[in-house]
């Protein structure tokens, strides 16, 4: 099956909740589902390979990524307490996203050039540059949940690349000291709250954990077949908040019950299946590594935003790929399926 039918599932899942939620939301999100299309139609008829070979196209994506970055610093739009944001007319682009894109491409090519060389100190500092420069500025956002997408995909690629037990257990030794001074030094109270609030469901039930509770009841109460479009009472009448975004999970399977959840979910996880089945047929290293990196980076996505929905995570604004509103994500996350649809034909 090819990948294009889970992903329209997904994709048609949205703009159904969305519909439901709000009309302007829906057509905003509309909108940016045909800009997607014309990537799928691009891709199809144009060999990407022809791009993307050259290292030099793939760095100015990266540092033109960053310049975006540095653009939000002055020039972004401030949307709960992170400037993440540049405005695009009546469409609002998150730069981060374009990095997530930029940052695979990179450690695709880094990684597949170096697998043999990998455990040289040398590699993995300047693997490590390359994640860190985004990643700082990122977190002068603060956006800590794209920070720890970031985070998972340099990480992701030193697992699949060979590196040797003992050097990534030095690593997670030295990033768990970085993390003891971040939770010290650089997050916000509100940032600590959430994710004490992991640990602790039953407090304060009102404030920190009221949007967990809420996603919880509106699961808990759909039955197999949800209260029908339009009719989910945490949904509609606003008690399951940002229900486009960071619980839109929730909002489907409130009105379409549980059945739906599992078909999204299933859905989503045979995408990241297919991904790693056509990396496992592609013939160069660039492509395995643009395969993986892909499935690595939806999947940690996933599991932020289904964790923070379920409560077994912190709530920090990680969207639900291909099924969350968000243009910038939806955009960016396409442009990656289309080029892994690339590899699958020319396998």
């Amino acid at each position: 099956m090819s990948l294009y039918i889970p992903l329209g599932f997904l994709i048609t899942s949205s703009l159904v909740v969305l519909s439901s939620i709000s009309s302007q939301i829906f057509l905003l999100q509309g909108a940016w589902v045909l800009l997607s299309v014309l990537i799928f139609l691009i891709f199809f008829f144009v060999d990407w390979r022809s791009f993307l070979n050259y290292r030099w196209l793939v760095l100015g994506l990266y540092f033109f990524s960053i310049a975006l970055l540095i653009l939000t610093h002055f020039k972004g739009i401030l949307i709960h307490n992170t400037r993440s944001w540049l405005a695009l007319g009546p469409f609002t682009f998150q730069p981060v996203e374009l990095v997530k894109v930029s940052l695979i491409l990179v450690f695709a090519g880094f990684f597949s050039r170096r697998h043999v060389s990998v455990a040289r100190w040398q590699n993995i500092f300047i693997s490590f540059i390359y994640f860190a420069i985004p990643a700082g500025l990122v977190a002068i956002q603060p956006d800590f949940g794209s920070l720890l997408v970031l985070f998972g995909i340099w990480f992701g690629f030193l697992l699949v690349s060979g590196l040797p037990l003992k050097r990534l257990l030095l690593a997670l030794l030295i990033f768990s000291l970085l993390g003891v001074f971040m939770w010290s030094s650089i997050l916000k109270n509100y940032q600590r709250d959430r994710i004490v609030a992991v640990f602790y469901p039953e407090k304060d039930t009102l404030g920190i954990n009221y949007s967990v509770n809420q996603a919880k009841i509106a699961i808990g109460s759909a039955g197999f077949f949800g209260k029908g479009y339009g009719q989910g009472s945490q949904t509609q009448l606003g008690f399951l908040t940002t229900p486009d975004t960071d619980f839109i999970f929730a909002a489907l399977v409130e009105e379409w019950g549980w059945l739906a959840g599992i078909l999204v979910l299933s859905a989503f996880i045979y995408i990241i299946f297919r991904i790693l089945k056509i990396a496992s047929l592609a013939d160069q290293n660039f492509e395995k590594f643009i395969c993986v990196g892909v499935a690595m980076a939806l999947s940690w996505q996933f599991f932020l935003n289904i964790g923070s929905v379920l409560g077994i995570s912190p709530v920090i604004g990680v969207t639900f790929p291909f099924l969350s509103h968000g243009g910038s994500s939806l955009l960016t996350s396409s442009f990656l399926v289309a080029i892994i649809n690339s590899i699958a034909k020319k396998s």
